[in-house]
């Protein structure tokens, strides 16, 4: 089968497409043809093997090389064959979930790290949706519990994780404040934000009433300027995924949040990381009933993986880039 491949650490260049073995299956496993896959700054963090420290964690990067020699994570496509202990999913089958190894034509999945297709998306716009999208539920409901009535500000509300969570609050009443760039302003207040914040012209810690909950996805502004745009017992979420820095990166800001929350009124939160099948058919039936909609960049071949990564990586995506796959 064809597949993009990284043998090292290193720039999106390093990507090569090559044949490879069909991946074998396991009994609690499932091969998955796949027709689209999304591209997430967790695969330009993998590529480059950063932030450094990342490596040297438990469940980890890979020390000298990654883990996995196929890159992606995000798929769609249809189930091709199922392990001897699956039940619940049978051979042409439309899935999408957690693939490691999805920059491919086929990639084997766990079982229950899959669900059934949100009725009526294309495969691409399937492939936008899982770790973006369970990121953004987890973000709004469990972590920032944000309710009806609430004010919520999103930072860096036309990425992926952001365009899922503007849309994920709106629909539970939550009053939105997308934060993003000029050129995205009309997309953010199209998918639900209440007020959009043209971070090129505003300063959005100034000058606002505060909110009871900040998710910021970006990681540029510092810890004190975000919690005084919050009220006094308001919670500070940090999924600073795409943070500069190549030693620490994102952990930085993270472990630095959950130690202040220890000595602060307001509660500082990490948004886990969570391969989860119920998080999965929680986001596809948000989809089926018309409270989330994909919101796709572009699209790239496989073979033009390399492109799509570095595209991402630059940090300026307006919802989700996706490789389809022949």
């Amino acid at each position: 089968m064809k597949a993009i491949v990284q043998d090292g650490f290193g720039a999106p260049e390093t990507l090569r497409a090559m044949e490879v073995e069909l991946p074998s299956i396991g009994p609690d496993d499932v091969l998955v043809r796949v027709h689209a896959a999304g591209v997430n700054p967790y695969d330009w963090h993998v590529l480059r093997g950063s932030p450094y420290v990342a490596r040297l964690m438990p469940g980890g990067l890979g020390l000298t090389r990654p883990k996995e020699r196929i890159a992606g994570l995000d798929a769609a496509g249809r189930v091709e064959k199922v392990g001897a202990n699956v039940r619940g999913l049978r051979p042409g089958d439309e899935v999408f979930g957690f693939c490691p190894g999805a920059f491919a034509e086929y990639a084997r999945a766990k079982a229950d790290r899959l669900a059934p297709k949100p009725a009526g998306l294309s495969f691409e716009e399937a492939a936008a949706l899982p770790l973006a999208a369970t990121t953004a539920l987890r973000a709004v409901q469990d972590v920032a519990e944000a309710r009806a009535g609430q004010r919520l500000l999103v930072n860096g509300a036309a990425g992926g994780i952001g365009t899922c969570a503007v849309q994920i609050a709106a629909a539970a009443d939550v009053e939105v404040t997308g934060v993003c760039g000029t050129g995205n302003v009309g997309l953010v207040r199209s998918i639900g934000a209440a007020e959009v914040v043209d971070y090129t012209k505003d300063d959005f810690t100034r000058g606002r009433p505060p909110y009871d909950a900040i998710l910021d996805n970006v990681g540029n502004r510092p810890r004190r300027h975000l919690r005084r745009a919050l009220t006094p017992d308001g919670t500070l979420v940090v999924n600073a995924g795409g943070a500069p820095g190549e030693v620490i990166g994102a952990i930085g800001p993270m472990v630095g949040a959950a130690l202040l929350d220890r000595f602060v009124r307001q509660r500082l939160r990490v948004v886990p990381t969570l391969l989860r099948r119920d998080d999965l058919l929680a986001v596809a039936g948000l989809v089926e009933s018309g409270r989330l909609v994909p919101v796709l960049d572009r699209s790239h071949p496989l073979s033009d993986a390399a492109e799509a990564v570095r595209y991402v990586e630059r940090g300026h995506a307006r919802g989700k880039v996706v490789l389809t796959v022949p």
